[in-house]
């Protein structure tokens, strides 16, 4: 099995980069990128849309008048205005214009803990992270997270702001209740001590990362944002960090985004997936043409349109999707798909994911392994004989969950 691209031939778009600032640097980049390539771009202010919701007509507004056809658009949501922004480019999406964010995607990437959780349930370096609110449950998270120092975040934050190095327990204790007295939600996050003051941040698109950089910070700070004074230099990431970075930003549902990762003892520690990173310090840093590689990645995927599975499938009664994994001891190992019976009970392999490489539409050739992940699309019926009783997903979550330590 091999993946495949299908590549749309290029035509002229019409874009809308929505964003409000012209003069950012990033805005601009992506302007002159299209541009360049004989694209209509304009940039549009997000707050002067308006929506509206009718019976099969959604619609826009811009400036009180009604909004014209675009091809694309390109979401530049900032934190401050991310409940609006993202319903606008929800609107977008019901109206079939492309987006390479989603509305769902760009919220989840915006909560910290929210993207955290989501990243959670898969095989992926994460840093441990609590959430309490009971003041009695401060001192016991800090524990459950590895002990001081720590990291406090506040889940609304950007750009180093509001992320604060606790070195001792009483000190991590007395910020995180003078936060929560101000109804701040407050993170606890542990303190990656191998790679204090760097970081890397690769900018994904698709399922490429086109460029990266390590961030540095300055002297005694451990922020290495830019726009907290760090440095930046060009680096080539090693391949566990760029499936990391990658796997990440699908897992979000992100198809640009900047995956911010710590060098960890035992690999790349994701600590945030951006939906809408800064292009300056990555252009700059790599000489990498960022915007045009969003504006390539527009032009091929445009006319694809994005399907809800859940939405489309739900007028199938009895059918649904479901993932189940194979195995050691499951009939179905070493049997091509032809051999299986699947497709005989009315059951259709979309992909296979094995060991962390994914392999869409699969072939009637192609033999299954043990540990191979299915994704299938079929009978109800039919696909509860593969899946696990409640006992062994049951048994599966105790021996995933760590051991309590010693105190």
């Amino acid at each position: 099995m091999s993946p495949t691209t299908n590549i749309a031939p290029r035509e002229p778009m019409k874009l809308a980069v929505l964003s409000r600032n012209t003069r950012l640097y990033s805005t601009r980049r992506l302007v002159e990128a299209a541009r360049a390539r004989g694209h209509n771009c304009r940039v549009f202010d997000t707050l002067r849309f308006g929506l509206f919701v009718e019976h099969a007509n959604p619609q826009l507004t811009y400036r009180g008048k009604r909004f014209g056809e675009v091809d694309a658009i390109i979401p530049r949501i900032g934190a401050s205005i991310s409940f609006f922004g993202a319903a606008i480019v929800r609107q977008f999406e019901q109206m079939g214009v492309f987006t390479p964010n989603s509305a769902t995607s760009i919220s989840t990437s915006r909560d910290k803990l929210r993207s955290l959780q989501v990243l959670s349930r898969h095989d992926i370096g994460i840093a441990a992270s609590a959430f309490v609110r009971d003041k009695r449950d401060v001192l016991p998270a800090i524990a459950r997270v590895g002990g001081a120092p720590v990291i406090i975040k506040l889940l609304e934050g950007t750009q180093g702001v509001g992320v604060i190095l606790a070195d001792t327990e009483r000190v991590a204790e007395t910020i995180i209740e003078t936060l929560q007295s101000t109804q701040q939600n407050v993170l606890i996050q542990k303190f990656v001590k191998e790679s204090k003051g760097r970081d890397i941040r690769a900018l994904v698109v698709g399922d490429r990362v086109v460029a990266a950089m390590r961030r540095r910070a300055m002297g005694s700070e451990f922020r290495s944002n830019v726009h907290r004074g760090g440095t930046t230099e060009s680096v080539e990431l090693p391949d566990n960090y760029v499936r990391t970075a990658v796997r990440a930003a699908q897992i979000i549902g992100l198809r640009v985004a900047g995956v911010d990762m710590l060098e960890g003892s035992e690999g790349p520690v994701i600590m945030e997936v951006n939906s809408s990173p800064g292009l300056e310090g990555i252009e700059k840093s790599t000489g990498i043409d960022v915007a045009g590689e969003i504006i390539d990645y527009l032009a091929e995927h445009a006319r694809f349109s994005d399907i809800d599975l859940r939405e489309r499938l739900s007028f199938a009664r009895g059918h649904l999707v479901a993932e189940f994994s194979l195995a050691s001891d499951s009939p179905l190992n070493g049997l091509s798909l032809a051999e299986s019976g699947l497709r005989e009970r009315g059951i259709v392999v979309m992909s296979i994911n094995r060991q962390g490489t994914h392999y869409p539409v699969p072939q009637g050739s192609d033999r299954l392994q043990a540990g191979d992940v299915l994704l299938c699309y079929g009978p109800r019926l039919s696909l509860r004989e593969f899946l696990p009783t409640l006992h062994s997903k049951r048994a599966v979550r105790r021996r995933k969950a760590p051991k309590p330590k010693a105190r």
